[in-house]
């Protein structure tokens, strides 16, 4: 059955207008994107055989094009749409990141990484870096690896710091197997790099493992720095 043919209260679209996106489930916000179905399947169905496919929507996020466009039902304009979707939410988190001391607005730091790295099928090592009011200056991957580590080199890391005259740095990387529990590996090269960047006066303020759908762990929090 297609959505038009719904009862209206139970269509996502006229939900949304009526009790906000944040009433609805992964599937309906997606099937909004989507727009239409395909043969035999409303957008709703779609949307849900895509979730299932990529295991999460942070996954579906981080597909790669072939991997999108080899789904029936769509294609490199679809592509395009969702990269362009995503790309303006990590913009908008940069902004407000941007405007105000970084860790006014803890929220927004966790959504903008979890727009990078959730989801991610390897590991990455990655860097917010802030000014004196702990702005955001820049942010960047460093490292990347596989899907169980990430080289990190120390030096590499306090040279980029210098090259963007940074007074603090926010550190994150990603666990793909989805557990966001810091590993012992986790802390030694945290405690290298606070070391290692205490050296030029670059203040280390935390270090966030992002691991699938669940809240980013905060080192700080957990009293780890």
């Amino acid at each position: 059955m297609a959505i038009t043919d719904w009862p209206e209260d139970e269509r996502p679209r006229e939900r949304l207008l009526a009790q906000g996106a944040a009433a609805l489930s992964d599937a309906e916000l997606l099937a909004i994107f989507l727009r239409v179905g395909v043969r035999g399947k409303s957008a709703v169905d779609l949307a849900r055989v895509l979730i299932g496919h990529f295991g999460s929507l942070n996954r579906l996020f981080a597909a790669r094009r072939g991997e999108f466009v080899a789904i029936a039902g769509l294609g490199p304009a679809k592509y395009a749409q969702l990269q362009a979707v995503l790309e303006m939410s990590r913009r908008a988190l940069a902004e407000e990141i941007r405007r105000a001391d970084a860790f006014t607005t803890p929220a927004a730091v966790r959504d903008y990484l979890r727009l990078h790295l959730a989801g991610l099928a390897h590991e990455v090592f990655f860097a917010l870096w802030l000014d004196a009011q702990n702005r955001l200056i820049a942010a960047e991957e460093l490292f990347r690896g596989t899907l169980t580590q990430t080289s990190v080199y120390p030096r590499e890391v306090v040279k980029q710091a210098l090259a963007h005259n940074a007074a603090a740095v926010v550190l994150a990387h990603n666990h793909p197997s989805g557990l966001a529990e810091p590993s012992a590996a986790d802390e030694l090269l945290t405690r290298e790099l606070k070391q290692a960047l205490a050296l030029v006066d670059v203040r280390v303020l935390d270090h966030f493992i992002v691991a699938g759908q669940a809240q980013p762990l905060s080192f700080a929090e957990r009293g780890l720095l």
